[in-house]
């Protein structure tokens, strides 16, 4: 798969395509459907598969405090999009400039001049320009006079649901990770690579990985079982993301794990953190006795639970 980071690295082989738009955030399975819709119609064609995102997300380039959880930040959303098959991604700088195009600007701009769109796959309630004037009907209209198609794509649903993001949010901020996974087509994990810490779990007899998440808002919080894959072997573990309330911190969230009676060396390690479920709220203790008390207590329900249901170690 091709990355175009921004439209001035649009190159002649990058045009002439099938398209789609969106945040596509999660990648879940109604994403996942539209997807395949597009790669089928890009045989039919002959031509590549192209999917344009905006980074940041248009929410949070406009209200960043109110934004939606990211479910995947940037890398996450762009190797999910390669699993799915496509070929070509065009990711643009949602900045001042682009969200002051107009939707026709929008139009001739990005759509006929920059990707020379055949057809366009988009849902029935997707809007775009700065006027929001850009809908499916105008879109419609864009495509008969510039000569491309342009077609809605199906809601996909579960369990009575329609499966968007925004379930997928409320599934997990209900810590419903079963939920989560019908709705995804995967479990949910995390992934980032492991920094230095302030070294203060190691203080307290439980060293933990200190992950980067590269985002402003998550759509968990709390602490929960979890797992995760090291060279090839998942690991049970047991893992607190939130703000650490009880230590001084940026005020930023934070995912620290601790793999249970793992003790190699993860620094500089790129994990991913899958979640199985949520044992308590984040909470602010009045000391650090009283935060060690806790912690102890929930490795002993993360081992109590995983000696009952034990992982399968081996992931080949």
């Amino acid at each position: 798969m091709q990355l175009v980071r921004g439209f001035h690295n649009l190159r002649p082989e990058h045009r002439g395509c099938v398209a789609t738009i969106g945040n596509f955030d999660g990648v879940h399975r109604g994403h996942q459907a539209l997807l395949a819709r597009l790669r089928e119609r890009g045989q039919a064609l002959g031509l590549h598969t192209c999917v344009v995102i905006f980074e940041p997300q248009p929410r949070e380039y406009f209200t960043p405090e109110t934004a939606p959880a990211r479910l995947s930040r940037l890398r996450d959303k762009i190797e999910l999009l390669a699993a799915e098959g496509v070929d070509q991604v065009l990711c643009l700088a949602f900045n001042e400039h682009l969200s002051n195009l107009s939707a026709s600007a929008f139009v001739d701009a990005i759509m006929v001049d920059g990707l020379r769109i055949k057809h366009l796959d988009v849902g029935d309630d997707f809007r775009f320009g700065c006027d929001r004037a850009g809908d499916f009907a105008f879109l419609v209209d864009a495509g008969r006079r510039h000569g491309f198609t342009v077609e809605a794509a199906q809601t996909v649903m579960y369990d009575g649901m329609r499966v968007s993001s925004t379930q997928v949010r409320k599934a997990l901020a209900e810590a419903d990770f079963v939920l989560a996974e019908h709705l995804l087509g995967r479990p949910y994990q995390i992934c980032g690579r492991v920094l230095h810490g302030q070294k203060l779990a190691r203080q307290l007899g439980t060293p933990t990985a200190n992950i980067q998440l590269k985002r402003r808002h998550v759509p968990l919080t709390g602490v929960y079982l979890t797992s995760a894959e090291i060279d090839g072997q998942r690991w049970p573990g047991i893992a607190n993301i939130g703000v650490r309330p009880s230590v001084a911190g940026d005020g930023r969230p934070h995912l620290e794990i601790h793999l249970l009676d793992y003790t190699g060396d993860l620094y500089d390690q790129r994990l991913a953190v899958q979640f199985h479920h949520k044992l308590r709220e984040e909470q602010r203790f009045a000391s650090l006795e009283a935060l060690k008390s806790a912690i102890d207590a929930d490795i002993a329900a993360a081992r109590a639970h995983w000696h009952a249901q034990p992982l399968t170690k081996s992931l080949k």
